[in-house]
């Protein structure tokens, strides 16, 4: 019998090998196109070894106190508010009865389609002196200009409140899901018993929901410290606005790549703190999870639950819209050309590059995952996801310091055995952009293409090879047809993200190539907030393509 067995295990042992041995090329791509992703995360790492100079000791002793102390003061505060509004709303609509809910519970995702920058010039050219607003009030009261006190809309506070708005479905959606699933048992338990709603909350749905508050509020602080485009254009020193004036405005790329490493130290400690807070996560209480019992709610406590839902999905989206709706109208006759529809080219183009390359890579990595057996393997593959997690302006830094050296090497080289110049191959082209863009957002696609893969079962590869199907052939033949609708789902969210991306575009663009939101940038930092309309109105138009997606996706899980 011991005899049977050890053949067994060796006919076992024999059949790992060879499959291992038929899957080494694609391990071997797999390890060395995620090393390559990761170039730009290290190379900024890296830099706190390099010796620091004149401006590092300047940005000390001047401006990095004040960068650090705004950056904490605005992830406070947008943490605060989102926190607020968010788990508010998610409580409402996944466990109180009222008119509108069900409707609420997708509207509240809209102010997601704004980017922050956006939503900071409408506003700001929705409250300022000269705006519709102010000048209703001094037309109404018969107001001058210094009898009346306005709060000052370009101020850390109203940053605060424009990345509140459109950053808190976040924690809205990740809260309300985590609601959703606890059990109705003890809340219908607590309503018989006479047990307050508010009591509920806080001593039991509130601690159950702990892990999912924190992972979206780790999405908001990371989008909070990534926003170059609102606080530059309020006129707030934070890290990103710092990098940006480091390297363009005082010329010095090692000082600029050291103060981008501190905010990614910064960055990689909130991960860690996410990470290890899900540890209760197993705690969370799942037993009759598919009972919908709901708190009902009529009369004033109804009315309010309404008014408490309707003011974020007003102020964060429906206010905004119809500004720039309003704007566009006005200035459209004048800015839709065909200096326009070439920027809509450009931003498509780039779009639908980086959609295709983060897919395609995403795919063979995430596949590679899967048929190789080391434990190492996840790990190096995971490194390639890390961009996400990344301001863009950070990326825009890692990508330029490797593919500068790369041109002046090779131009060196090349001049010196065959007296030729060769330029700029790499700094300041698409390839460059793109690459930045593949980076920055290959953890959509891989975390898309992995969650596909996890649904198909082992067994079905172990079927294909015993058929005779190669590594290639199982993928192309079993794996493709089933993963491809996760597959179409990451490239439209990724294609979106790249239409609204501002930082690393606006450092890495080449000359004389335009997006619409390099150009929606550019137009508001000139004042011509009316003329910026109709390129941030197609924006955020695109941005609601995937909360349709995910609207949709929710309504099937649940």
């Amino acid at each position: 019998m011991n005899a049977v067995q050890e053949v067994s295990n060796k006919q076992i042992q024999l059949h790992n090998y060879l499959q291992q041995k038929s899957n080494l090329g694609w391990i071997f791509g797999t390890v060395l196109i995620a090393l390559l992703i990761s170039i730009p995360v290290v190379t900024v790492l890296s830099s706190v070894f390099l010796p620091s100079g004149d401006v590092w000791q300047h940005l000390k002793s001047t401006v990095l106190t004040e960068y650090v102390k705004n950056s904490l003061l605005l992830v406070a505060g947008v943490s605060t508010g989102t926190l607020i509004i968010g788990i508010t709303t998610a409580w409402l609509c996944s466990v109180c009865e009222f008119p509108g809910r069900k409707i609420f519970s997708w509207l509240l995702l809209l102010p997601l389609a704004f980017p922050p920058y956006i939503i900071a010039y409408t506003y700001t050219g929705l409250l300022d002196f000269a705006g519709p607003v102010q000048s209703f009030l001094r037309e109404l009261f018969g107001w001058g200009y210094g009898d009346y006190w306005f709060p000052e809309i370009r101020s850390l506070a109203g940053a605060i409140t424009m990345l509140s708005l459109v950053l808190y479905p976040y924690i809205y959606l990740l809260t309300r899901t985590a609601f959703s699933e606890q059990s109705a048992s003890f809340r219908e338990a607590s309503h018989i018993l006479g047990i307050g709603l508010s009591k509920t909350f806080l001593k039991a749905a509130l601690p159950l929901a702990r892990p999912a508050i924190i992972a979206g509020l780790t999405l908001v602080v990371m989008e909070t410290l990534a926003d170059y485009g609102t606080v530059k254009y309020f006129g707030i020193p934070t890290f990103t606005t710092g990098i940006f004036r480091t390297w363009f405005g005082l010329g010095d790329r090692v000082a600029a790549t050291q103060l981008a490493s501190l905010l990614l130290l910064f960055v990689f400690l909130v991960i860690v703190i996410e990470r290890y807070s899900r540890q209760p996560e197993k705690y969370q209480n799942l037993s009759n999870a598919q009972k919908k019992w709901r708190y009902p709610l009529s009369g004033t406590n109804a009315a309010l639950a309404i008014f408490i839902c309707l003011i974020p999905i007003l102020l964060g989206f429906i206010i905004p819209a119809l500004q720039l709706l309003s704007w566009a109208i006005k200035t459209a006759a004048d800015i839709i050309n065909s200096s326009f529809f070439e920027l809509v080219f450009n931003t498509v183009r780039l779009a639908l590059v980086v959609a295709a390359l983060v897919v395609v890579i995403a795919t063979f990595l995430a596949y590679g995952k899967r048929v190789s057996s080391h434990f190492v393997i996840p790990y190096i593959v995971n490194t390639s996801a890390m961009g996400y997690a990344v301001p863009g302006i950070i990326i825009a830094v890692g990508v330029l310091l490797p593919f500068a050296w790369f041109d002046n090497t090779f131009d060196t080289w090349l001049e010196s055995n065959f007296g030729l110049s060769s330029g700029l191959l790499l700094t300041g082209t698409l390839a460059a952009l793109v690459f930045a863009h593949v980076v920055r957002f290959m953890a959509i696609g891989l975390n898309s293409v992995d969650a596909s893969l996890a649904k198909i079962n082992r067994n079905v590869d172990d079927a294909a090879q015993l058929l005779g199907h190669k590594t290639f052939d199982r993928f192309y033949r079993v794996h493709l047809p089933l993963i491809r609708s996760g597959v179409l789902t990451a490239a439209l969210l990724v294609f979106v993200e790249v239409i609204k991306e501002l930082p690393a575009t606006l450092v890495l663009r080449p000359f004389n190539f335009n997006t619409l939101a390099v150009r929606t940038y550019e137009l508001a930092s000139d004042e011509r907030l009316a003329d910026s309309a109709c390129s941030a109105l197609l924006i955020v138009a695109v941005g609601i393509l995937p909360i349709l997606i995910l609207n949709r996706s929710i309504s099937k899980s649940h």
